[in-house]
This record gives structure tokens, sequence and C-alpha cells, in this order.
């Protein structure tokens, strides 16, 4: 599991977006790129090209869930 305070400390590589916590992945809060980094043994998975985006709908929930307001 990520610790709170390294999920504070890290960014989406991409774009340095906000990072939510979502199951055993992490997704950025950038709506264009809405990225989704896995995380493997607790180490999260930074790599752009590792990274998937997430569908809009799906990202939108996600965002939902963790207290984050999107239009």
């Amino acid at each position: 599991m990520i610790s709170k305070e390294l999920l504070d400390i890290l960014c989406c590589p991409e774009t340095k977006a906000d990072l939510v916590l979502d199951g055993n992945t992490l997704v950025s809060t950038d709506k264009n790129t809405r990225r989704r980094y896995r995380i493997e043994d607790d180490i999260p998975i930074m790599l752009i090209d590792e990274s998937e985006q997430v569908p809009m709908e799906e990202w939108k929930e996600i965002m939902k869930k963790n207290g984050i307001i999107v239009d």
C-alpha cells in the first residue's frame, strides 16, 4: 500500500498533476491525459509508456470517489 506521505509527493510525470489512489493504481487528476499508473509490490510504475489512459466516464467516477469535483 502506498503511504499518504509518498502519495503527497508523487505527481504525474507527464503533466505534473496530482495523483489519487484507486485500488492498486494511481490515477492522474489531469482531465486531458487521465493517466493510470500501476503499482507492483508497493512500487508505483511511473513510466508514461507503461501507463494507460482511463476512459472519461471511469475517470470522472474515480475523481468523484476521491472527492474531486470535475465538470
